[in-house]
């Protein structure tokens, strides 16, 4: 059973979609052990506890040092043993030193078609800002392994997403996520789960 870390940082959305296809069976071979939000107020954490999950939080803010935090987060994933860390909206830089303890073992979830709309600063609704304002017809979403890059990993799955006229950051945001982002996360999430996910360098091969 593949031992599953959802990192948050706030309202925990993506982790309801994680938390709700585990529940109806479509990520099989693995349990959301753990939750962890680097804002003590984040919603996610009452999604957790609602779910039955363990949770924890404790902030950057709260260590002296990022590496003393950086420390804290990895030594925290090694006591929980977790084979998966998925980042669903967490907001922290993730560190050298923990993609190097979980190699191809961390996966993210963008909100565009990498390598569009990505890097730093492209997070949140500043992404479909930067859609709109390119006036592209279409946007998505992408899982991706995390390297010691900003969404440079290689990628796992993408969907496109119709852009429509008259779209807002706002309403752009919410199509992304309800077709793209609580659909990718999960299956991806399932098919490390059942060994599916290879990597050959940069490329991603997936057994369906």
């Amino acid at each position: 059973m593949t031992r599953v870390a959802v990192l948050v940082s706030g309202g925990g959305t993506n982790l309801q979609a994680i938390l709700d296809a585990v529940a109806d069976g479509k990520i099989t071979n693995a349990e959301i052990a753990l939750v962890y939000a680097n804002n003590r107020n984040a919603y996610a954490l009452e999604r957790a506890a609602k779910a039955g999950v363990k949770a924890v939080a404790f902030s950057p803010k709260e260590y002296e040092t990022r590496a003393l935090y950086n420390a804290a987060l990895i030594s925290l994933l090694q006591e929980e043993k977790i084979d998966l860390v998925v980042l669903a909206g967490f907001l922290v830089i993730i560190p050298p030193e923990m993609v190097q303890a979980y190699p191809n073992r961390i996966i993210n979830i963008h909100p565009s078609l990498i390598p569009s709309f990505c890097g730093t600063g492209a997070y949140g609704l500043h992404v479909h800002e930067m859609a709109l304002a390119r006036g592209v017809k279409v946007t998505g979403a992408t899982v991706h392994f995390v390297d010691e890059g900003t969404d440079s990993g290689p990628i796992i799955l993408q969907k496109a997403v119709e852009i429509k006229e008259g779209d807002t950051p706002e309403v752009l945001q919410r199509r992304v996520m309800e077709e793209a982002e609580w659909k990718l996360l999960p299956k991806a999430i399932d098919l490390f789960a059942n060994g599916k996910i290879t990597v050959d360098g940069r490329v991603t091969h997936i057994a369906e």
